[in-house]
């Protein structure tokens, strides 16, 4: 199970922040090793304030811990055929690490894997970027061989997943009095990414949007609806709207009721709870805003757990080796390591190939016999 990942304590906070400005794949800047490190440590203290005001540090290693075992047992139950199911975590920029995950899977005794991502939206620098460094370190650990692997790259559309979120949505629409629930704004908000990245053709907006158009239309929502994009950061140009400004923006036109739904995050983290419900919500206030709300996280919903065990069943059931969108690179892609897959793939196409190539050989061995057998009579 893949993801950024967060702090859990506070002496972890500056150690994550290098990490995450020292990423290339995330954030590119110039003379990096140096100005990201610079940028990390100026902003650690700040950043190690908003991780107290929360209790101390991340609870997404909690929540997908939870979402780990919960979709695990659901898995025992639904196919006893591949059972017992395990789940590892690997984060990108705190432990555990991708290689801290190999590790436990080869002291398991694991054959089969799948790399599960759990951005639900595909993007170059999330997702992709989790795999890469997830090949780098099979690579590392000296386990390249070690499993047979296949990929969940995305699943921002799945039913089960818009279903739950369709849920969070109605729950937030909820903590309004009947009488202002149909005045009030549903603003969907992602994080944003560089727009370095969004240029070289990132599919991550049109996910995004996919996700949105399939909850608003699951729900027949009613409100009207926008989608925003948050946690901008670094000295580049980020994709926008800003959830920010729009709720400034808002705000000064006379909205009052404000739903915000974190549509690309599957459990709470500092993104909701400080950056929404404590730093967009004093803004919301400030600016004049009376009914600004978050909808709920999936967090362990159970609607949400079960679609977790759905993409993961469905997966191993067709067979395929990844989406069909895996290996299209973007049209402006620079990374030679983008779209890789492990040595050994899990597949019904590659056992396809494999029977195509024994077939083949079969031939040649044919064809070579009857031309040895040609040759024979010939001299005879």
């Amino acid at each position: 199970m893949m993801n950024l990942g967060g702090p859990a304590t506070l002496d972890d906070v500056e150690p994550f922040l290098v990490r995450l400005f020292l990423d290339k794949e995330i954030i590119q800047l110039p003379f990096q090793e140096v100005l990201g490190k610079f940028i990390a440590t100026r902003r650690a203290p700040k950043v190690r304030k908003l991780y107290e005001a929360i209790g101390g540090g991340s609870p997404i290693l909690r929540w997908t811990t939870a979402q780990g075992e919960a979709m695990c047992r659901r898995l025992d139950e639904m196919s006893p055929e591949t059972a017992p199911h395990r789940f590892y975590v690997a984060f990108r920029y705190t432990q555990p690490f991708a290689d801290d995950a190999l590790r436990a899977m080869q002291a398991d005794g694991v054959e089969r894997a799948v790399a599960f991502t759990q951005y639900p939206q595909w993007s170059c620098s999330t997702t992709g970027s989790s795999l890469n460094d997830l090949w780098r370190a099979a690579k590392r650990t000296g386990l390249e061989e070690a499993f047979t692997w296949s990929i969940i790259d995305r699943w921002g559309e799945h039913p089960g997943f818009v279903s739950a979120m369709a849920s969070t949505v109605e729950d937030g629409l909820e903590a309004y009095p009947e009488a202002e629930r149909d005045d009030v704004l549903v603003m969907f908000s992602a994080h944003s990414l560089p727009l370095s990245v969004i240029d070289r053709g990132d599919a991550y907006p049109a996910e995004i949007a996919a996700s949105v158009s399939r909850v608003v239309e699951t729900i027949g929502l009613k409100n009207p609806w926008m989608v925003t994009y948050q946690s901008e950061v670094g000295p580049v140009r980020w994709l926008g709207p800003s959830t920010e400004t729009v709720i400034e923006q808002l705000a000064a036109r006379g909205q009052k009721n404000l739903l915000v739904v974190p549509i690309a995050f599957t459990s709470d983290h500092i993104e909701t709870l400080s950056e929404l419900d404590i730093e967009y919500a004093t803004l919301a206030r400030e600016h004049g805003m009376t009914g600004f709300h978050r909808a709920p996280a999936l967090n362990a919903r159970p609607e949400f757990l079960d679609a977790l065990a759905d993409i993961v069943h469905a997966h191993l059931t067709s067979g395929a080796p990844y989406s069909t969108q895996y290996r299209t690179r973007c049209p402006g892609c620079v990374n030679a390591a983008c779209r890789g897959v492990p040595s050994r793939l899990a597949s019904a196409e590659s056992a396809a190939c494999a029977a195509a190539d024994a077939e083949a050989a079969e031939a040649a061995e044919v064809a070579e016999r009857e031309m040895q057998n040609s040759m024979t009579s010939s001299a005879a």
